[in-house]
Parts: structure tokens; sequence; C-alpha cells
């Protein structure tokens, strides 16, 4: 039986995830167990979890700061936060997961059953570091990039291009680097547009900063400063031409 402990400052939300939990039949004991950094820092040592439900703000600091204060991480985490847009796109950016209060029972089982999936693979210090960063408002985002080997922690400014295969995505990196994550172009579409990324076509999302130029050639294509060409797609012309005035 696996072990997960609900760390938040509301008595009812700590009782709530630990009760649903505990009835989905997943086989992880659920404990509500603690309400501040403090007493979350003493849950863990004193349970060992395998899984952390941690609220993100509480009386005395931030989940961040509880984190922070744990040096082997070996259990998977799930932030706990209210509709706040710039903490959830941060935690997405950062390739953590999260649930929303007030909780939903199919939103957090499927949250649960992703942990189950993922546990045994290393949590690197890295996602956390750049999480903290992600949530700062003037700092430069750090997207992280988990393959089956590695966790890349990315810079936008390093991202040229990303590429759709399917189910996965091609990032194409600054100093010919080429990162493969199983994940669709529509999430980090969605993560990237606001951060001067446009989706071209459907298979390409592109950094405006990296383009080079424009061929009319067949059809139309987007030449970049790595001297990959991208098509552009003819429903995306005027978008693009608008934006490439604003840039000029």
């Amino acid at each position: 039986m696996k072990k997960a402990i609900v760390i938040d400052d509301e008595n009812r939300t700590r009782d709530l995830i630990a009760k649903m939990i505990n009835s989905f039949g997943l086989g992880i004991e659920a404990i509500p167990a603690g309400e501040s950094v403090a007493s979350g820092i003493k849950a863990i040592e004193e349970h060992n979890p395998d899984l952390v439900f941690l609220d993100i703000q509480m009386p005395d600091g931030t989940g961040f700061d509880l984190l922070k204060a744990i040096p082997d991480k070996s259990f998977e985490v799930i932030f706990i936060t209210a509709h706040e847009e710039f903490a959830i796109k941060a935690i997405k950016f950062s390739a953590l997961d999260y649930i929303l209060k007030p909780v939903d029972s199919d939103e957090l089982r499927a949250a649960v059953e992703r942990a189950l999936e993922s546990m045994g693979s290393n949590k690197e210090q890295s996602q956390y570091e750049a999480l903290q960063l992600n949530m700062q408002p003037n700092q430069k985002r750090r997207l992280v990039l988990k393959t089956q080997e590695s966790v890349h922690v990315i810079e936008l400014d390093n991202i040229i291009r990303c590429e759709a295969d399917r189910n996965y995505t091609s990032f194409y990196l600054t100093g010919g680097k080429k990162i493969l994550v199983s994940k669709t172009l529509k999430d980090y579409e969605t993560l990237l547009t606001g951060h001067n990324f446009l989706r071209v076509q459907q298979s390409h999302l592109i950094n405006l900063d990296f383009v080079a130029r424009y061929d009319k050639g067949n059809g139309g294509s987007v030449v970049m400063k790595d001297d990959s060409e991208v098509p552009l797609s003819p429903a995306k012309r005027d978008i693009f031409f608008k934006i490439l005035d604003n840039l000029l």
C-alpha cells in the first residue's frame, strides 16, 4: 500500500482530499497530516510518504519553502492551489502537477493516477528550482522538458521552434540541440502563447525572435535564423505579417 499525506492550512480541504483518495481503491492510503510548513516537514519525516499533496500558501510560508527544507525528495508532489492563473502557469512550465480548489473528484483521481505512474522516476531538484523562479513575476520563464532519460530546464530565449510529431513534440534549440518530449504541440502552444511564440502551421510553433525572413516560394515559408524552413499556413499569414511589422 502506497502512502500519501495532505498538507493544507484548511482542515476541511485536508480531510476531504484524504477521504476522496481513500475511496478510490487505487492502493494508496491518504492521511491529512499538516497545516503549515513546520508541521508539513514533520509529517514528511514521520510518514515517509510516496505522494505529497502540498498547499502553496500557508500561514508560515509557502509549499516551496517546505520543499527547500527537504533535501531528499523521494516522493511525488501534487500542488493544491486556488484559481490563480499565474501559479498554475508556473507549475505547468515546471512540468509539475496540481489540483484546483474546490477539489473535483475526477480531477483528483486523474492526478493520483498520474502520480502512481510516475513513482520510481527520480524527481530533479532543478524542477523545483525552476518552479520557484517561474513563480517570481520579474524572472524569465524556465520551461522544464522531461524525457525518459533526463529533465531539461530551458530558457525560452534558447528555443528556436517546436515541431509536432503526432503525440510528441520536438524542440529545436540554439546550439543545434534537439529534445523530443511526449506531449502534444497544443500543450506547448497554450503555455508559450504570450511569450513571443506563434503557431504558424498545424505542426509548427516558432519563436518570433528567431525569424530571419519570409520566402514566397513553395506556397510561402518562414526561414529561421538556424536556416530551418517552416511552412506558413494561409490562415496564419495575416497575423504573422502583422506581428512581423511590429517587430521591424
